[in-house]
């Protein structure tokens, strides 16, 4: 009997791109695990590399406040796009995301717990609108930059309206430390922060990636390498080499400005500092997407692929 679902077969093609029988053989070697079926369909170039996929069934919002030096981003689920249209909805991240911008942690419990403008806790809130509106919804997450000097800048993109860009589907904060004027820190946190929502960088640095990331990857090109026949060393230079393209990709300090398309971000950071003459420094940012890594709940696709997993 197979060690997997309909649901799991439909899971591994949306995040790798890879056809149904392909998807469905690979979970069949790999005994139903959806990482390692994730990394084998990889490694044969049946997926597609990093996928960064936003077909998720999670709706709702993204919120950003930023206050002087100090900003954050919230993410709030709801069950339907519907409600995350819902005036009442778009008021409750709004207010929720201005509570969390006061708190000293990133703790989402913490968050539940305060003080709700409206009176009781957001907790309270949150619940009086489940009950209200009808549907499910969550406070998933918050994350929290500041600079002691220097500027954190917002951007929103597909905001809920043009008269509302601090909620909408990607919210990105990008922290700058320095003594630039607040208009070049402004224009020069707008580009990075439009970069960042369109690139999707998984850390600021190669150091901040996660390591257990490097390591499925170094894997994946261990077995890319070894299916090229050649001789062992040259192998080693070829995952090396792997790794550190992978880590050059996805880290926000060395890809490529996409507005410039030639300077990395921390070239293009020095570069602005040396027009300004001025200290800038990108120290952090946030990249909210919503819904992203939450899988898509079952649907009729499933009743497709149902043949070929019991097959």
């Amino acid at each position: 009997m197979a060690a997997f679902t309909a649901a799991d077969v439909k899971a591994l093609r949306e995040k790798t791109g890879a056809g149904m029988m392909d998807a469905k053989k690979a979970l069949d070697e790999a005994n139903g695990d959806m990482e390692a079926a994730v990394d084998a369909l990889r490694a044969k170039g049946l997926a597609t590399a990093q996928k960064k996929s936003s077909r998720t069934a999670a709706e709702g919002l993204i919120g950003v406040s930023v206050q002087g030096t100090k900003g954050v981003a919230v993410e709030v689920n709801s069950e339907t796009d519907f409600v995350a249209k819902n005036d009442k909805f778009q008021d409750f991240v709004r207010k929720t995301t201005a509570v969390a911008l006061d708190l000293d942690s990133d703790d989402v419990d913490a968050l539940k717990a305060a003080a709700y403008p409206d009176g009781g806790t957001v907790s309270d809130k949150l619940t009086d609108n489940v009950a209200t509106i009808g549907e499910n919804q969550q406070v998933r997450r918050m994350k929290t930059v500041s600079v002691a000097q220097g500027a954190v800048v917002a951007y929103m993109h597909n905001a809920v309206s043009p008269d509302a860009q601090d909620l909408g589907k990607i919210g990105v904060l990008v922290a700058l430390e320095g003594d630039a004027s607040a208009d070049v820190l402004a224009t020069l946190g707008r580009d990075i922060a439009q970069h960042a929502a369109a690139m999707f960088p998984l850390a600021l640095d190669a150091d901040g990636l996660d390591p257990e990331v490097i390591e499925r990857e170094r894997k994946i090109a261990a077995e890319k390498a070894a299916e090229s026949g050649k001789p062992e060393n040259v192998q080693e230079k070829m995952v090396e080499g792997a790794v550190k393209k992978y880590a050059k990709e996805n880290a926000l300090l060395s890809q490529i400005f996409v507005k410039d398309g030639k300077a990395t971000i921390e070239e293009y950071v020095a570069r602005t500092a040396k027009e300004a003459g001025s200290s800038i420094k990108l120290v952090d940012y946030v990249r909210f997407q919503l819904g992203e890594g939450i899988e898509k709940e079952e649907s009729d696709f499933a009743a497709e692929v149902a043949a070929a997993v019991a097959g």
